[in-house]
């Protein structure tokens, strides 16, 4: 059994960024909730969230709840803000040569799916990124606040394409069916 965490960024009092009449918080959740009923297809997966509503979750515990439930791999989904455009995925600045490989499959398979700019594979001293201690990715699905991006967000097609691109790269790393 693949045991796969989902964490939709921000949640509760936290919007994350906010613009053109998007949230983050609100953006990240649907988000997880496609990926998890794709991933959930394959009856070898195990899937947990931290969180399923819109509800507070902190940065700590949202890494203790992933290593509580002993992932094999954790998905931390959000979108970013600061005037860019396109695609984005981080691992921890120190992270094993495994977790490398990951992103680089869960990068690729997103990339396949969206048609954006491809802003690298990079890596950042993210609290969730640290304190996990299986394999994790974080990514940035476009920009909020540059407006060709956030009408893209608006898409039930784009998100349902940026859900299946996570949910075919982590399908990949395991040999899962979805």
């Amino acid at each position: 059994m693949v045991r796969i965490f989902i964490d939709p960024g921000h949640g509760g009092n936290d919007p994350g960024a906010v613009a053109n009449g998007l949230e983050e918080k609100n953006l990240t959740l649907d988000l997880a909730l496609r990926l998890q009923a794709l991933l959930e297809a394959d009856e070898n997966v195990e899937l947990q969230l931290s969180r399923s509503d819109d509800s507070d979750v902190g940065l700590s515990a949202r890494a203790q709840f992933a290593n509580d439930f002993g992932a094999d791999y954790f998905v931390s989904i959000h979108v970013n803000a600061g005037g860019g455009t396109g695609f984005e995925s981080f691992i921890y600045t120190s992270a094993p040569t495994e977790t490398a490989t990951y992103q680089t499959t869960v990068h690729q398979a997103i990339m396949q799916e969206i048609d954006v700019t491809d802003r690298g594979e990079k890596t950042a001293n993210f609290a969730v990124l640290r304190e996990t201690v299986m394999p994790a990715i974080l990514t940035e699905n476009l920009f909020i606040d540059t407006t060709s991006d956030a009408e893209r967000l608006t898409d039930d097609a784009f998100l349902q394409s940026i859900a299946l691109g996570h949910a075919r790269g982590i399908a990949e790393i395991f040999g899962l069916t979805i």
